[in-house]
């Protein structure tokens, strides 16, 4: 049971941290929605063509980040505002995976593959174990390493850092580059869970990620807990109907939503 609502909760945990990275270091990032989904559709493209689920991650990873980081740097260089930047990421992600999906596969619907196919109990296990080690690694990074301490420095005292010759520029990048880390990470979960390829796969956690970490103030032990109330309220819409059928399915998918608003607003 705790393993169950461990791999369940994986995906927005990790998104969550990677969001933290970067409101520590003040520039939010609001592409987590679409980079979820792009994660995820390259993980299934290059396990398919490589035949193996390690290469399709880390290729997966490493792309997105890569393109993470070359956003990051023209938002800094031509001084972009970085809500409008993080709306437009969305939306490049959104529109490479339907135009890729066309592209190789020659659909936009839901994608499958004998070659992308696993069993549930060892992605629930690996999910948990790869969780346990990116909060460990997360926690050790930014409470006891010099780049953790200027990543929690750059939001509130950029000043402090120019001062001591460290540039704020390149440690906002590093935030955004953890945070693509952890959310391609989540996205390739979510696809290798499902043993296929759903468009819109991220279903709101880029967004809930971003709500848990304005919830819980920065204290990743919060933002956890706001993260488990969240996928509490999930599972709780996917189990009630089996219970209560006349319930509308669209009232039960938005109960996580509303669950996240009602926190905001009590707020």
């Amino acid at each position: 049971m705790i393993v169950d609502i461990l791999s369940f909760s994986a995906p927005l945990v990790l998104c969550s941290i990677g969001a933290l990275f970067t409101e520590y270091a003040g520039v939010l990032s609001l592409f987590l929605e679409g980079l979820i989904s792009f994660a995820a559709f390259m993980d299934f493209t290059f396990t398919v063509l490589t035949g193996s689920p390690l290469l399709g991650l880390l290729i997966s990873t490493s792309v997105s980040t890569i393109l993470v980081f070359v956003f990051s740097k023209l938002i800094e260089k031509f001084h972009a505002k970085v809500f409008i930047a993080g709306i437009a990421m969305n939306l490049f992600f959104a529109s490479v995976v339907s135009a890729l999906s066309v592209l190789i596969f020659r659909s936009r619907g839901v994608l499958t593959s004998p070659l992308f196919s696993f069993n549930v109990s060892n992605i629930k296990t690996a999910s948990v174990l790869v969780l346990i080690a990116m909060i460990l690694f997360a926690i050790v990074f930014i409470k006891f390493t010099r780049t953790g301490l200027y990543i929690r420095m750059a939001g509130s005292y950029s000043d402090t850092l120019l001062a001591r010759g460290v540039n704020p520029s390149a440690i906002r990048t590093i935030s955004w580059m953890f945070a693509a880390i952890y959310s391609s990470v989540a996205g390739c979960f979510l696809c290798m869970r499902l043993s296929s390829f759903v468009p819109g796969i991220s279903s709101g956690r880029g967004w809930m990620a971003i709500a848990a970490v304005f919830l819980g103030r920065k204290r990743p032990s919060r933002i956890i807990i706001c993260v488990f109330i969240f996928c509490l309220a999930d599972l709780f819409a996917a189990t009630i109907q089996n219970y209560i059928p006349n319930i509308p399915s669209s009232l039960l998918l938005s109960l996580p939503y509303i669950v996240s608003l009602l926190l905001i607003l009590k707020r």
